[in-house]
């Protein structure tokens, strides 16, 4: 079993490393690449939208909470958007990329695996890696990057909304403790979380995808072994970059 599972992990970093390759080859399957992106932003926008919102009315009044306990309710705007800038939003997009289009991705390929017609491009001298797998990993990329942004706006703006009508905030103290206690460097981090996690969510998907067992019925279990490696792998690596992040940019004002 841990040879099994070893062996499954050198695959996977082996075509993450092929993928990087690929990227920089010649022809780039561009009409590939805008078909994938359009897919994925489709499945993805609405739901990350609608999710998004309790997302951030959820942290607005735990915090809002712990912040009246403690006597600052002042610092209620700043706690909350930092929490769904930093954490709930590369997570929301992750989850939704690798639950939604990552499913789909796997599910593509595998059925194209089964069908042999993989095997057929790569006997016509075609690199199924270059022609099917960059163009939806960089999809991934690119959606998981701008659906991020979206995300933490709507989480915001549903926290503000909480925080104000609900919990009886000001306006004038939640935009001013965003002010004091959030920086650049955190947007940075939040984006920088969503490329690798969208790098994560099609590497994974498409690996499974290439690997399906016994038939359809392995195609549908490779799906859902995509999702769920994906998720405990997002959440490994965002506490990694997390404790990473606290020890390089320093609070602001420290």
């Amino acid at each position: 079993m841990i040879t099994g599972a070893l062996r499954e992990t050198g695959r996977l970093f082996a075509l993450a490393a092929e993928v990087g390759r690929a990227v920089f080859r010649r022809p780039f399957q561009f009409r590939e690449f805008v078909e994938q992106f359009w897919f994925v932003a489709s499945v993805t926008i609405l739901p990350a939208a609608l999710v998004s919102i309790p997302f951030g009315a959820v942290i607005a009044l735990q915090v809002g909470s712990l912040t009246q306990q403690l006597g600052a309710q002042s610092f209620t705007g700043g706690a909350s958007v930092l929490a769904v800038v930093q954490q709930a939003s590369p997570l929301i997009v992750a989850l939704l990329i690798a639950g939604a289009g990552g499913s789909a991705i796997c599910a593509d390929l595998g059925s194209r695996t089964i069908r042999e017609e993989l095997d057929a491009m790569e006997v016509m001298g075609v690199s199924p890696v270059q022609r099917l797998v960059v163009p939806r990993v960089l999809a991934a990329m690119g959606v998981a990057v701008l659906l991020n942004g979206l995300v933490s706006v709507v989480g915001i703006l549903g926290g503000y909304f909480f925080n104000v009508v609900m919990q009886g905030g000001t306006p004038g103290a939640y935009l001013s403790s965003f002010s004091a206690l959030a920086q650049l460097p955190d947007l940075y981090v939040s984006e920088l979380k969503a490329l690798i996690f969208g790098f994560i969510a099609g590497i994974v998907a498409a690996y499974r995808g290439l690997n399906p067992r016994g038939g359809p019925k392995g195609v549908g279990d490779a799906v859902n072994q995509s999702v769920v490696i994906t998720f405990l792998l997002l959440f490994f690596v965002n506490m990694v970059m997390t404790a990473v992040y606290l020890q390089i940019v320093p609070p602001k004002g420290g």
